[in-house]
C-alpha cells in the first residue's frame, strides 16, 4: 500500500477524533462530513489526467453544506501516432499498472475514512436508526458482490502475466544477433501463443453478435510442445470464476438501485453512505475495464455516477475517459483497457507481421524500426514485473478489507440490537 494514503488516513482519523472530543454538536458533525467529501473529491481529482486536472483546478470551492453542486468534466480525447483516440498521454498515465494501483490505494484510504465517519464517537443506536437502517445493509450487500469481482480480478492478472510471460520469450528470442531461423520460429510461437490467449467467445451469444465474453487460454493454435506444455495450467486458471459468470452482469448488480438520498435523508450520514456506495460501485467498474475479466459485454453503461455533485466530479472525469475508450476497444476486440495489456497486444500482432514476413538480410530502415519494436516490448515486460505483483497484493487487501469491515459493522449494528432489547 502506499504510504502516502496510510499517512492522511492517520491524520484524518485523528482529526475526527479530536473535533468530536472537543466540539459535541451538530455544527462539529457537518464538518466531519465535508471533510469526508472533500477527500472523495481530492483523491480521485488526484487520479484524472494532466488535461482534466487543469479543469477541475476552475471548479468552486466545497461550499459550507452539504448539497454540493458541479457540471460533469469535458475534455478531448488525446491521438496517438495512428491518429487513434487514446487515454494514454501526459505525464501520468490513465489505466497504466501504476494508476490502477493508485485507484486501489484511493479507494483503500476512503474506505477507512468513511468508517471513521460513521462510527468513531457514536453510540451503536445511531446508525441502527432509519435511514441508516435500510442505507447501511445495501452497502453491506454490495461489499459482497464486489468479492467476486475482486476474485475474477485477480484471475485477470493472472492472464496478463502468461501475456507477460509470452512476450518475455518474444525478447528474448529477438533481441539476439544475427537473426537464426531457429529464433524465428520460436518468436512466432510465443507470439501466437500470446495473441490467442485472449480471445472472444460467442459460442453462447447467440444472435447477440455485439455482445462478447472473454475466455482465457482457451486455444493453444501454433504452440510448440513446450508452450503447450505450459498451456493447461493457464487454462486452468478459468476454474476460479464460474462459466456463467458475467462482469458486466456483476457490477449492474451492485450498481442497481443505487439511488442518491432525497429530502431529509439528503443531508448526514445518509449522504455519506450514499457516497461510499457510488465509490465502491465506481472502483470495481474501472477495475473490471482495466483487466481481461469474464463477459464484459455493454459494461459502459453501467455506472451511476452523480454528474452534479461536487464531491463526484474527479470520478466524473475519469469516467468519461474510460468509457469512451471501452466503447471504442469494444468493437475491436480488445482484452482491456489497462496500457501495457493495449500497447503488448499491439506490438505483437506487429512482430507477427514481421516474423511472417521476414527474410535475410533485412533492411537497415526496417531494421531500426523492428528493434526499436523489440525494445518497447522488452520495457513494458520490465513495467509488469515491477508492478504486477504488487498489483495482485493491493487486490488481495482489498478483499481482506471489505471482509473485515462488514464483519466490524455487522457487530458494531448486533451491538445497536443487543441494547435496544429490553431487560426482561
Amino acid at each position: 500500500m502506499w504510504a502516502g494514503g496510510a499517512d492522511n488516513q492517520g491524520n484524518f482519523l485523528g482529526r475526527i477524533s479530536i473535533r468530536r472530543n472537543q466540539v459535541a454538536s451538530m455544527e462539529g458533525e457537518v464538518e466531519d462530513l465535508e471533510l469526508f467529501q472533500r477527500k472523495i473529491s481530492d483523491s480521485f481529482s488526484d487520479l484524472l489526467p494532466p488535461n482534466h486536472k487543469r479543469d477541475s483546478h476552475h471548479a468552486p470551492p466545497l461550499p459550507p453544506s452539504l448539497s454540493l453542486s458541479l457540471g460533469s468534466i469535458n475534455s478531448p480525447i488525446a491521438t496517438d501516432s495512428d491518429g487513434e483516440s487514446t487515454p494514454f498521454a501526459g505525464s501520468e498515465t490513465l489505466l497504466s499498472i501504476a494508476w490502477v494501483r493508485k485507484l486501489l490505494d484511493a479507494f483503500l484510504s476512503c474506505e477507512a475514512e468513511f468508517k471513521a465517519v460513521l462510527l468513531v464517537g457514536r453510540e451503536p443506536s445511531q446508525i441502527a436508526k432509519s435511514p441508516l437502517d435500510r442505507l447501511i445493509p445495501d452497502l453491506l450487500d454490495r461489499a459482497v458482490k464486489a468479492l467476486d469481482i475482486c476474485n475474477a480480478i485477480t484471475h485477470g492478472v493472472d492472464a496478463i502475466k502468461f501475456m507477460q510471460t509470452q512476450a518475455q520469450i518474444v525478447v528474448s528470442a529477438l533481441e539476439q544477433r544475427p537473426f537464426t531461423d531457429g529464433q524465428i520460429k520460436r518468436a512466432r510461437r510465443a507470439l501466437g501463443s500470446l495473441l490467442s490467449s485472449i480471445v472472444v467467445d460467442e459460442k453462447e451469444n447467440t444472435g447477440k453478435s455485439t455482445e462478447r465474453s472473454w475466455s482465457f487460454g482457451k486455444r493453444t493454435s501454433g504452440a510448440s510442445s513446450k508452450d503447450r506444455h505450459h498451456a493447461p495450467s493457464f487454462k486452468s486458471l478459468s476454474w476460479c470464476v464460474a462459466k456463467q459468470w458475467s462482469a458486466a452482469k456483476q457490477v449492474q448488480s451492485i450498481s442497481s438501485n443505487l439511488n442518491p438520498p432525497r429530502g431529509g435523508e439528503s443531508t448526514g450520514l445518509a449522504l455519506t453512505v450514499y457516497i461510499m456506495n457510488v465509490v465502491l460501485v465506481f472502483v470495481m467498474w474501472a477495475l473490471v475495464a482495466a483487466i481481461p475479466c469474464q463477459d464484459r459485454a455493454g459494461l459502459g453503461t453501467h455506472i451511476p455516477v452523480p454528474k452534479q455533485s461536487n464531491w463526484a466530479h474527479g470520478m466524473c472525469g475519469i469516467q468519461e475517459k474510460i468509457a469512451e475508450e471501452w466503447k471504442r476497444k469494444e468493437k475491436k476486440g480488445s482484452a482491456g483497457l489497462m496500457e501495457e495489456v493495449v500497447k503488448i497486444e499491439k506490438l505483437a500482432q506487429s512482430l507477427v507481421d514481421f516474423a511472417d514476413n521476414f527474410q535475410f538480410p533485412m533492411e537497415e530502415e526496417k531494421e531500426a524500426e523492428f528493434a526499436a519494436q523489440v525494445a518497447e516490448l522488452a520495457e513494458i515486460c520490465r513495467k509488469m514485473d515491477d508492478g504486477l505483483d504488487p498489483l495482485q497484493i493491493q487486490i488481495r487487501e482489498l478483499f481482506h478489507r471489505l471482509v473485515k469491515s462488514r464483519t466490524f459493522i455487522l457487530d458494531v449494528l448486533d451491538q445497536a440490537g443487543k441494547s435496544s432489547t429490553p431487560n426482561v
